[in-house]
C-alpha cells in the first residue's frame, strides 16, 4: 500500500513539474499581449491627440491671415477716412508759364545783359543779407589792386572764423599763392582763403572792406553794404538788383570767369603733405548744355541759399540772381527752372515779362 501511494505521489509530482514551464509561457505571452494591446492603444491615443494639434494649427493660420487682412482693411479704411474732405495745398514750384518761370527763390531778378531787359523779377529791390555772394566783390578789390598773383599768402589763426564757427580744411599754417586763394574763395567758397586775401592786403582788412564798399558805390549799388570780405556776417546787404550790377561788372575780369567757373582744384598741403581736393559749390558749372561766365553761390542762415550767374542762353547774355531758396537743392533747380523758362518763351517768339 504504501508503495502504491510513493508511486501516486511521484506520478503527480512529475505531473506538475511538467506542466510548470506551459504555464510561464502562457502567463509571459498573456503578459506580452496584454503589453502590446496597452502599446497599441497609448499610440492610438497619442495618434488621435496629434491629429486635433495639426488641425488646431492650420486654424490657427487661417485666424491670423483673416486677423492681418482685417487690420490692413482697417488701415486703409482709416487712411481713407483721414484724408476725406482734405484739401492739400501743393508748396511746389508754379508750372512754367509766359509769365513766371515757376522759381520757389524769394528775391529773383533775371536780365537779359544785352539790352537791358528785365525779364521777370521778384521783390527785386529788397535789402538781404547775401551771405558768400559777396566774394565776388573780394575777388574785384584783389584783381583791382594788381597784387602778384603768385605771391605766397599763410592762414593764420585771425583767418579763422569766430563768428558762425564755420569749419575749414584750410588749417592754420597752410600756405598758397595769392591766385589760389582767390580760386578757393570763388570756387570752393573758402572763408579762410577769402579773409587771408583781406589780411594780406595793403593796410589790411580795414582798409579791404573799406575798398569794397568804394566799389559797391563806384557800380551804383547804393544800398549795398560791405563789413567783411567772407559773407559769414548778415552785416553784407544788398539788393537782387543791385547784385546783378556786381555780377555784369565781375564778368569783365577774366580770372573770376576763370575761377568761378572751375570744377575742382587739387594741391598737396604744405602742412600735412596729403593731396586736397575742392570741388565748385555750382554742380551746373560742370553740365556741358550751360554756358556759364560767372558763377557765386552763398548761403548762411539769414540769407537762406543764394546763387547768382552771368550764363548765356539761347544765345542770349543772361544775369540771373535768386536769393533765398528753401532747401539745399532749390537754387539749382530754380536756374534750371529759368533757363527752361527762356527757351521756351524765346522760341514762342514772344516777350515774357
Amino acid at each position: 500500500m504504501n508503495k502504491l501511494y510513493r508511486s501516486l505521489c511521484v506520478l503527480f509530482t512529475s505531473t506538475v513539474l511538467a506542466a510548470t514551464p506551459a504555464l510561464a509561457t502562457s502567463k509571459t505571452t498573456n503578459k506580452t499581449t496584454a503589453n502590446q494591446q496597452q502599446n497599441s492603444t497609448q499610440k492610438s491615443k497619442k495618434t488621435s491627440a496629434k491629429k486635433p494639434t495639426v488641425q488646431t494649427s492650420k486654424t490657427s493660420k487661417s485666424n491670423s491671415s483673416k486677423t492681418v487682412a482685417r487690420k490692413k482693411s482697417i488701415e486703409q479704411q482709416a487712411i481713407a477716412g483721414a484724408r476725406s474732405g482734405v484739401r492739400v495745398d501743393r508748396v511746389n514750384a508754379n508750372p512754367i508759364n509766359l509769365s513766371s518761370p515757376g522759381v520757389q527763390s524769394s528775391g529773383v531778378l533775371v536780365l537779359n545783359e544785352q539790352n537791358g531787359e528785365v525779364m521777370y523779377e521778384r521783390n527785386a529791390d529788397n535789402i538781404v543779407p547775401i551771405a558768400s555772394i559777396t566774394k565776388l566783390m573780394t575777388a574785384m578789390v584783389v584783381l583791382d589792386a594788381k597784387l602778384p598773383l603768385n605771391e605766397l599768402i599763410s592762414i593764420t589763426q585771425a583767418d579763422v572764423d569766430s563768428l558762425k564757427n564755420t569749419s575749414s580744411r584750410l588749417t592754420v599754417g597752410t600756405t598758397l599763392t595769392r591766385g589760389e586763394m582767390l580760386l578757393l574763395a570763388l570756387m570752393s567758397s573758402e572763408n579762410r582763403a577769402a579773409s587771408a586775401l583781406s589780411h594780406a592786403y595793403p593796410g589790411g582788412r580795414e582798409a579791404f572792406t573799406r575798398k569794397m564798399n568804394e566799389k559797391a558805390q563806384q557800380l551804383g549799388m547804393q544800398n549795398s553794404r560791405f563789413f567783411d570780405p567772407t559773407g559769414l556776417t548778415p552785416s553784407n546787404v544788398s539788393t537782387p538788383r543791385e547784385l546783378s550790377l556786381m555780377v555784369k561788372a565781375a564778368q569783365r575780369y577774366p580770372e573770376i570767369h576763370q575761377f568761378s567757373t572751375s570744377s575742382e582744384y587739387q594741391f598737396v598741403s604744405n602742412v600735412t603733405g596729403h593731396l586736397m581736393s575742392f570741388r565748385n559749390t555750382n554742380p551746373l558749372v560742370k553740365d556741358a548744355d550751360w554756358q556759364i561766365g560767372v558763377s557765386k553761390t552763398g548761403f548762411i542762415n539769414e540769407a537762406g541759399r543764394c546763387i547768382v550767374m552771368q550764363a548765356t542762353i539761347n544765345n542770349m547774355p543772361v544775369v540771373m540772381v535768386l536769393m533765398d531758396s528753401n532747401g539745399k537743392y532749390t537754387r539749382i533747380g530754380d536756374a534750371q527752372r529759368v533757363r527752361r523758362w527762356i527757351e521756351e518763351t524765346r522760341q514762342s517768339g514772344l516777350k515774357a515779362g
